[in-house]
């Protein structure tokens, strides 16, 4: 049996002041953003969204782009005014909002606390001013560490920083050269990940000179050793934290929790124990078509097939370092856990899941070949 989970939401703001080469999410220039138009068509779209909500409430809020942080004080307020008055906060509500050195301000952070977001992501990227360059970035060195400093000032306790390794031409001492920074700063979370060449960038057309294999693997082992050292905990494949700090937004999504998406483009998950269903869906895509919708803001709605319950629930939970206890296999597939022993136990064997009846989780080698321990399960 299906059990409800968790309820998240993500809310898109699909513009940046410029689109960078690596990008490959639903983010568009523009010198003019309609900023009351969307907010009101944030929470129309909302609004059809509410039968979701199955009288849950909200453990979370992610503001996501595109850049939100381009977005006015008054904006983000009226959004999140708007969402409180059609549903209820869980009182420890995380409330995330994604921001660019670039558009920081120390007046502004401080707003945006005032009218409630509690987390701040900043996307650094890198702090050597030649890697800014070549990202495409807008900001320079001491605007990154000057956003860190406003958020610190304007009462931000839980500060994110994005960064990336394996950039073009980087080498060891550069990437830990970034790491360094980013811990000096005193942060409490860091999303440190690999760059990817993805379809439909600037890159993919006009790849970049990036390191060799065996410095790709130098950085990794020697930058994992560095955040242990200072006192960060991996706990997923891109995500460093110190104490209690987890992102508890994108914990939902590897617990494979619910999620409204309201925005252009956004995508949401929901379970729906009535019928036995898990649905996904996506929002119209275009900036422009979304702020004309009146009649439905969905561009996509299906059933994820039960044949891919399995694969989905394990492709979010084994990112997870910990894993997840095995119950929560049955709680949100609705399928016993004795449905994978056979791959579990194949998986056991060449030594990448752990062998616990109790847990779901990959060995330490599997956690560096987690794409083999996935193929394991289709």
């Amino acid at each position: 049996m299906l059990i409800l989970p968790l309820l998240a939401l993500y809310i898109h703001i699909p513009w940046c002041v410029r689109k960078c080469p690596y990008c490959d999410f639903n983010s568009h220039e523009e010198k003019t953003i309609p900023e009351k138009t969307y907010v009101a068509q944030l929470l129309a779209d909302l609004e059809k969204d509410l039968p979701f909500v199955q009288g849950r409430k909200l453990h979370s809020i992610f503001f996501g782009g595109g850049t939100p942080s381009l977005f006015s004080v008054k904006s983000i307020g009226d959004i999140l005014r708007g969402i409180k008055n059609r549903i209820d906060f869980e009182d420890d509500i995380e409330i995330t909002l994604e921001a660019n050195p670039g558009t920081a301000e120390a007046e502004k952070f401080a707003g945006f606390h005032a009218v409630g977001i509690n987390r701040l992501s900043i996307g650094v990227q890198s702090f050597l001013p030649k890697h800014l360059d070549k990202l495409g970035r807008i900001h320079d060195s001491a605007q990154a560490k000057n956003a860190v400093v406003f958020a610190q000032d304007a009462g931000f306790e839980r500060i994110n920083i994005d960064l990336m390794h394996g950039l073009p031409d980087q080498n060891c001492t550069e990437a830990m050269a970034d790491l360094q920074q980013a811990v000096s700063l005193g942060v409490t979370h860091i999303s440190w990940y690999q760059l990817t060449i993805e379809p439909n960038t600037v890159f993919y057309q006009q790849r970049p000179p990036l390191p060799a294999e065996d410095d790709l693997w130098e950085i990794q082992q020697q930058g994992l050793a560095f955040l242990q050292e200072n006192g960060f905990v991996q706990y997923e494949v891109s995500a460093f934290a110190k104490g209690n700090q987890r992102g508890r937004h994108n914990l939902n999504y590897w617990q494979f929790g619910d999620y409204l998406g309201i925005g252009a483009g956004a995508h949401g998950k929901i379970t729906l124990p009535e019928t036995q269903q898990i649905i996904r869906y996506s929002k119209t895509r275009l900036p422009r078509h979304y702020l004309e919708r009146s009649d439905t803001f969905f561009a996509e709605k299906k059933c994820i097939l039960n044949e891919a319950l399995a694969s989905e629930f394990l492709m979010n939970a084994l990112r997870l370092k910990e894993g997840v206890d095995a119950r929560l296999f049955a709680a949100r597939t609705g399928f016993p856990v004795r449905s994978i022993d056979k791959q579990r136990q194949l998986l056991v064997q060449q030594g990448l899941l752990i062998n616990d009846a109790q847990r779901l989780a990959t060995t330490e080698h599997g956690f560096l070949f987690l794409n083999n321990v996935l193929a394991g399960f289709l």
